[in-house]
């Protein structure tokens, strides 16, 4: 593996379902990206307010600075924008980046149906809005975020070697 994980996307494409698993399957250390938003944060998005970037950069430090404390971690963060992934490779530029992807109409199922989170269904349209898919020049994977939770960390773990191997961390085994 090249670097430290951040399992990204909107609410509700299973960010804090997958990231501990797959945490788990790689005996690295999980951290819940929602416990690093400053509370002011946290209050605007329950009022259903959507987060500016300027609201946003103190969270995506914390992000930064945590996985550059903990490297050998997996995160949740949403991580939506590509100006947001560039501000967290600033901290840790062999961050690799697993975004499973979602059909809007599942996502709002899962977001309607959740009870004890901040983040209002409402806000998910705004969230889809600011959504950059992944670039080819960028370390990370799209997964099929419909599929099952552990079918999902299969396919994260047979594609990290690939990433590392272009990142020139791994070499390929014939050599």
């Amino acid at each position: 593996m090249s670097g430290p994980i951040v399992v990204m996307g909107p609410s509700g494409c299973g960010k804090s379902t997958i990231a501990p698993l797959l945490a788990r399957a790689l005996l690295l250390t999980f951290v819940e990206g929602d416990d690093l938003h400053p509370p002011a944060n946290r209050e605007r998005m329950a009022r259903g307010q959507a987060l500016t970037d300027d609201d946003r950069a103190p969270f995506l430090n914390a992000v930064a600075e945590r996985l550059a404390r903990e490297p050998r971690s997996v995160v949740s963060c949403s991580a939506l924008k590509r100006s947001y992934r560039d501000q967290l490779r600033a901290g840790v530029p062999d961050l690799v980046f697993i975004h499973p992807a979602v059909p809007f109409a599942e996502l709002a199922r899962r977001v309607s149906e959740r009870s004890s989170h901040f983040m209002p269904a409402s806000l998910l349209a705004s969230q889809l809005a600011a959504l950059e898919p992944l670039m080819a020049d960028e370390a990370g994977f799209t997964v099929d975020g419909a599929m099952e939770p552990a079918e999902q960390v299969l396919a994260v773990l047979d594609y990290l070697p690939v990433i590392a191997w272009s990142a020139g961390t791994v070499q390929p085994s014939n050599q």
